[in-house]
């Protein structure tokens, strides 16, 4: 569709389509992590717990209770996070928007989405993986968190210049092929760079820890791919009301006629 510029939605509205999307995103990547994470996090947390005592440690009086962690702090995180992620998606989409090479506000938004997803999530997934509880060292700590920030950065880094790459062929099979020569050259010179962190006790039970990540990652996967289609959705509906800015009022008109 194709609108004029006074005509287009007020980046006030693409905002609030991206949070709302958001939402709905992320609490439907709760309720998957509910089911498909939880039940590791507690199989975790026994492990843990069994350890501390055979160490003759004391694991303390919970503040939050585990029943409130999931049923109200799980779903609460995911749904701000979400709105957070929506948010950020929207501002992506109004800065970007003219520089991508599509006429479709879907395209563009899935597109932007799957960005996000591969630049965030997989790339630093990839390099390092979640853990559960009993899992890592705390005075490591720092370390990994600064890691894990410098991925997610050069993951970004690595979609731009696959795109980058790509928009300097012509034909497609070029194209794809520069996209993906851009995106891996980056990629591999950051796993190289960035510290390898491998705190796993070699006593951990490698099927719980495989079954947290894919978890994990489900949960990403899931909130990512709702956020682009639900954010697509609202933005055709925003460009059919922009569209037809005399609909809702005529139809208003024709009722109490």
């Amino acid at each position: 569709m194709s609108l004029s510029a006074d005509r287009k939605p007020t980046f006030g509205r693409i905002l609030i389509a991206g949070i709302l999307a958001g939402l709905i995103a992320g609490l439907l990547a709760g309720t998957f992590a509910f089911f498909a994470g939880e039940p590791r996090v507690d199989t975790a947390i026994a492990i843990e717990e069994q350890n501390a005592l055979a160490h003759g440690e004391s694991g303390g009086e919970e503040l939050v209770s585990r029943d409130t962690q999931k049923h109200v702090g799980l779903p609460l995180a995911t749904g701000l996070y979400g709105m957070a992620v929506g948010g950020f998606l929207a501002v992506a989409y109004t800065l970007l928007r003219r520089r991508l090479r599509t006429g479709s506000d879907t395209r563009a938004a899935l597109g932007l989405a799957g960005a996000g997803l591969l630049g965030i999530v997989i790339v630093p997934f990839l390099k390092y993986p979640p853990n559960p509880p009993a899992v890592g060292d705390p005075a490591t700590i720092n370390q990994r968190t600064l890691s894990y920030l410098a991925v997610l950065a050069l993951g970004l880094v690595a979609v731009w210049a696959g795109v980058v790459a790509a928009r300097t062929q012509t034909h497609e099979w070029r194209r794809a092929t520069a996209g993906l020569a851009g995106f891996l050259v980056v990629v591999t010179v950051a796993y190289l760079l960035l510290p390898t962190i491998d705190e796993v006790p070699a006593t951990f039970p490698a099927v719980l820890l495989w079954k947290f990540r894919l978890a994990s990652l489900g949960t990403q996967v899931v909130l990512w791919s709702v956020l682009g289609l639900a954010f697509a959705g609202l933005l055709n509906r925003l460009a059919t009301r922009s569209a037809n800015p005399a609909a809702a009022p005529a139809a208003v008109a024709t009722a109490d006629a």
